[in-house]
């Protein structure tokens, strides 16, 4: 399953992470949404979705309620921050072309071909993922230096595989 970043997969829905209260004000803070975690699809969404109604309800009261066009005014503050995020949004869409993925992603896709194949060299490594050779080199280097990867040595090449518990797995018996 491939994550969307216009969502955060990594907590339940209904469960809100808690944010500490305070006086300063956070421009990427659009009424409860983390607006820069948004892609710029959603931020356009979020934003007409309180532009439109605040929008049509200032033209039905002007319309219907000409005596009480002042109330319009009142709530007529809440569009400004959507316009903000709404040219955000048009800005992010009209930059063409998707963004190229992120770090993490590489990340994780290097660790699942590791995961496929018990072992992998760089070489190995860039066939099987998006990397090139140097990236997915300078990639499991950082991994092994952080301890996160075993680096075995054999006929004179590298080789780096996930760490195993004491006694082998029962799948990885096989391989060698």
């Amino acid at each position: 399953m491939e994550q969307r970043p216009d969502q955060d997969l990594d907590r339940p829905h209904g469960h809100h992470r808690l944010r500490p209260r305070g006086h300063g004000y956070d421009p990427n803070d659009f009424f409860g949404l983390e607006t820069e975690k948004m892609s710029p699809k959603a931020q356009v969404t979020a934003a007409l979705a309180v532009i439109l109604p605040v929008a049509l309800s200032g033209v039905l009261l002007v319309a219907f309620a000409t005596n009480f066009w002042w109330i319009f005014m009142t709530y007529f503050w809440v569009m400004f921050p959507a316009f903000g995020l709404l040219v955000r949004g048009i800005a992010g869409l009209s930059e063409g072309g998707a963004e190229p993925p992120s770090a993490n992603g590489k990340e994780r896709e290097l660790l699942v071909a590791l995961r496929e194949h018990g072992e992998l060299t760089p070489a190995r490594a860039a066939m099987e993922t998006s990397l090139t050779v140097a990236e997915a080199d300078g990639m499991l280097k950082e991994l092994a230096e952080g301890g996160h990867l075993e680096v075995r040595v054999r006929g004179g090449g590298l080789f780096y595989a996930l760490w195993e518990p004491k006694g082998v797995a029962p799948e990885l018996e096989g391989r060698s």
